[in-house]
């Protein structure tokens, strides 16, 4: 028995290759996503293991030899079915084992409070957080350590039950959620988007837009201080002609300040700035300062929900240079994590406004809600998710 890697873009072309090459009794191993340094073999590294014999290459007649079956192999449908199948397994396995290793060492405590624990940190859940969520709620419940496991029968199942509810208002008591631009009853409704490249504030601020502008029948003014890339500019500007709303590229802060005050007759104005670097920051500083101290500009910081938790918790602290009001998180369809969110949210002490969940515009945008966060959370964990409250 011999043990074999290929790197492929998918699992599925990794699995066509090793049967050509070790035939159909190969037996895959692994897949995982190729690290960093070794990205340009492929996307994945597929591990199969095969009869030593089938790891000898072919004699070159039969090699060199064009067949019908070698024109037009496609790979098994059958196999494909079986890998997603054991990934799907390994995956759940994966899952109880992470569980398993995650759970506090609370002596005594009840099954259920160790297992809500472990979820939230599998969903990446800050460990502190989760805890604190837990014991809240357990504690809520009266379920501890010395009665946390009932004598009469019938009594666990109610008791777990409203520890499944307890779990979602404790989740729901440490952040808020607040779907709003603008700040109070001021008129016109003034917001800004901040944040890094690529974290789609340009896209965000269309669906805002439609959603809240035009839908509402609300007269609209784009203004973008995004000079750093021309392209993004007529984006916009491509958007507010099919929108037919008013637009305007603005160089400086005294500019975007006059444009503001020529556009007092509107009823929402949305700011659209460049995507910051961390290296950017600096250069950045008299924009930062001029939305940190308009206490008319209602400033959202976009981020996107699938960045690594360390990565989001660094520029959600650098970016406090422009005194955000609330966070936007954006690419929700491109993770499957959700606690990193609740935790920001938690952290900063800065109220969750909107969601968007794609690319399509205005439809992928929702607002947020403390019932939303949570089914997301729980989702992201792989179970289904408890029932929470409604906003």
């Amino acid at each position: 028995m011999k043990i074999k890697s290929y790197f492929a873009r998918t699992v599925e072309d990794a699995i066509a290759i090793a049967g050509r090459e070790l035939g159909p009794d190969a037996m895959l191993l692994n897949s995982r996503r190729t690290p960093p340094e070794s990205q340009h073999l492929g996307d994945y590294e597929v591990t199969f293991a095969a009869e030593a014999r089938a790891m000898e290459p072919a004699p070159e007649a039969e090699t060199n030899a064009p067949t019908a079956s070698h024109r037009h192999e496609r790979p098994d449908v059958a196999l494909i079915k079986e890998v997603a199948e054991l990934r799907k397994e390994l995956d759940g396995m994966r899952r109880s084992i992470s569980r398993s290793m995650l759970a506090p060492n609370w002596v005594g405590a009840p099954a259920d409070i160790a297992e809500a624990y472990s979820r939230l940190v599998a969903a990446e859940v800050a460990p502190e957080l989760a805890r604190e969520i837990v014991e809240g709620a357990a504690a809520k419940v009266g379920m501890t350590k010395e009665n946390g496991n009932p004598g009469r029968r019938g009594d666990h199942p109610r008791k777990a039950s409203a520890f499944q509810r307890a779990l979602a208002e404790e989740a729901a008591s440490v952040f808020q959620a607040e779907p709003a631009l603008g700040r109070g009853e001021a008129q016109p409704a003034l917001a800004a988007l901040v944040g890094p490249p690529g974290a789609g504030k340009t896209s965000t601020l269309v669906k805002l837009a439609v959603n809240y502008g035009l839908a509402a029948r609300r007269p609209v003014m784009l203004l973008s201080l995004d000079t750093y890339r021309i392209a993004a500019a007529e984006q916009l500007r491509s958007y507010a002609a099919i929108l037919g709303v008013g637009f305007q590229v603005l160089e400086t802060t005294a500019a975007l300040a006059q444009a503001i005050e020529e556009n007092r007759g509107k009823e929402l104005i949305l700011i659209d700035t460049p995507g910051l670097g961390l290296d950017d920051l600096e250069s950045a500083a008299a924009m930062s300062q001029f939305l940190a101290t308009r206490k008319d500009i209602d400033t959202h910081l976009v981020v996107p929900a699938s960045m690594k938790p360390t990565d989001l918790t660094r520029i959600v602290d650098e970016f406090r240079i422009f005194r955000p009001d609330r966070l936007l998180f954006t690419k929700l369809d491109e993770t499957r994590s959700f606690g990193p969110i609740l935790t920001e949210a938690a952290r900063i002490k800065k109220p969750l406004s909107f969601f968007a969940t794609g690319q399509r515009i205005p439809e992928d945008l929702q607002e947020v809600t403390r019932k939303r966060l949570w089914e997301l959370v729980l989702e992201g964990a792989g179970d289904a998710p408890a029932k929470a409250p409604a906003a």
